[in-house]
């Protein structure tokens, strides 16, 4: 199965190949990446196999279908997905030159995502840890609480082990949470949480210290505001000031839970680190993007000025879904019309006997949907004057001569830049477009793209290699894939139960 022939033809056809250096892959041994996995590097970053695979194989991939392993339509999606991981990369450092990782906007959420998780490795490692079940344990569960006679086995017992784990957990958590404030120096301004007040706090308006560390408006007041709102949707009665002490009251919990993380030293955790790296580099690609997105924000006049330069590019024209009988001279035509509108024959028997149209027998007269302009002066003359239902012809084209009935219609679309729809539709390409060239200009002027043209269509093949192998291995007598296939037939082959 060699795909490297089309693995390179798709590769020259990427996006970036000429503003991008399409390189041997090179020495590597001083980057964290392997060797081996980077096909690609922006400045800095490297883009890997493995991670452009794992993106391939997200359904969560807009305008991507996930194509079976080793052919080569997966090849020409991962050259799609190469290309936006490399524009992508440029806006990551982009936003950084810029300064983005200051704002606000993009620190906020980040250091809530890294108290998060940092609490959670906290209670994992440090609260909870490895729960034990000893035999001991689960022989004077089975005493207690079994019935008399029943026979112990390996079910049985993991059910216990089970149970008797989540009993010890709830215990530690119960203790852990009662002792997660002990020396913890803590003040909380109640006053400030009111949500009375007509204008919200400043941003840097300070609601709780813990231990030193401030919570501030500004880092935590969209969550107020959203428990406040959320008690008062479940009961009318309840108070949106309660629900917002409540609300605080766990951010601080969360705050003690990382600050003991932090003097634990699990910032250093691989766990921490790479998620860290992975929501943090997203969320900046994300928080700049959209700020390029206000700045490029057309005037009405100048989307205006752009949906009419670009005006195909919008516009979805009328079709007409027809049946057709095409026959050599204009008496035939005039002589089946007669025939059809008598009611001797229908436009299926006739198209079916007298059309010469390639797949008339076949298809018995039935073209499909056709555009407005898509056909033959004359042709798209008469499709789109007539009635749905109302036989016309015959016409001459260079095919012969054509009689026609409209079975459909579908009206043009985004024909009015004033409409809703279209303005919207007009507006989304106008920023795509800019954006777009934006990125484009990253490439050509601010930050070198390599690609490592050798590296990405061995590793494609060796992918490629693996799949043929496992398919040989999966036709051998006494494979695994051979009796589950078996096994799920005989599921498959079973008679419906019938209904009670």
């Amino acid at each position: 199965m060699k795909l490297a022939f089309a693995f390179v033809t798709a590769l020259l056809m990427l996006p970036v190949s000429a503003t991008a250096t399409v390189a041997r892959a090179a020495d590597e041994s001083n980057k964290d990446t392997p060797v081996s996995d980077v096909i690609a590097r922006v400045g800095d970053q490297a883009i890997t196999f493995s991670e452009i695979n794992t993106a391939l194989n997200s359904s969560a991939i807009v305008g991507l279908s996930i194509p079976a392993l080793g052919t080569p339509q997966r090849d020409e999606v991962r050259i799609t997905l190469l290309d936006k991981f490399i524009s992508s990369n440029l806006l990551y450092l982009d936003a950084l030159k810029q300064g983005a990782d200051k704002d606000p906007t993009y620190t906020v959420p980040v250091n809530r995502f890294a108290n998060a998780i940092l609490a959670g490795l906290y209670r994992q490692h440090d609260q909870i840890g490895d729960i034990k079940i000893t035999e001991d344990e689960v022989q004077d569960y089975f005493k207690k609480n079994i019935v008399s006679g029943t026979k112990m086995n390996d079910d049985l017992h993991t059910q216990i082990e089970a149970t008797l784990r989540r009993q010890k957990l709830h215990e530690r958590m119960q203790k852990a949470d009662k002792e997660l404030r002990d020396g913890a120096k803590i003040k909380v301004y109640e006053d400030r949480v009111d949500s009375k007040n007509d204008k919200p706090p400043a941003d840097d308006t300070v609601l709780a210290e813990v231990n030193g560390e401030s919570i501030t408006w500004g880092q935590i007041g969209d969550k107020l505001i959203a428990a406040g709102k959320g008690a008062v949707m479940v009961d009318p009665l309840a108070f949106d000031h309660q629900a917002r002490l409540g609300a605080l009251q766990h951010e601080i919990d969360m705050r003690i839970l990382a600050q003991k993380a932090r003097a634990a030293g699990l910032e250093n955790d691989p766990i921490y680190k790479r998620r860290m790296k992975e929501y943090s580099k997203t969320l900046l690609i994300n928080v700049y993007r959209d700020r390029l997105v206000k700045q490029m924000e057309p005037s009405e006049k100048e989307l205006k000025d752009y949906y009419e330069k670009n005006r195909n590019r919008f516009v979805i024209p009328e079709a007409r879904k027809i049946q057709m009988v095409v026959v050599k001279s204009e008496d035939d035509a005039k002589q089946i019309r007669h025939r059809i509108e008598d009611g001797e024959i229908t436009m299926y028997q006739a198209a079916r006997d007298y059309s010469i149209a390639v797949n008339a027998k076949n298809d018995l007269g039935e073209v499909g949907w056709v555009n407005q302009g898509d056909t033959a002066h004359g042709l798209n003359k008469l499709i789109f004057s007539l009635e749905p239902g109302v036989l016309g012809g015959p016409v001459e084209s260079p095919a012969g001569w054509h009689l026609i009935k409209v079975e459909e219609v579908k009206d043009a679309l985004y024909t009015n830049f004033d409409d809703e729809g279209t303005h919207k539709l007009a507006r989304r390409s106008y920023l795509h477009d800019k954006l777009n060239a934006y990125t484009v200009d990253l490439r050509k002027n601010q930050f070198t793209v390599e690609v490592y043209q050798d590296r990405l269509v061995q590793l494609a093949q060796q992918e490629a290699d693996m799949v043929k192998a496992l398919e040989k291995k999966a036709e051998k007598p006494g494979s695994l894939t051979k009796k589950r296939l078996k096994e799920m037939q005989k599921i498959m082959d079973k008679p419906p139960v019938p209904p009670m």
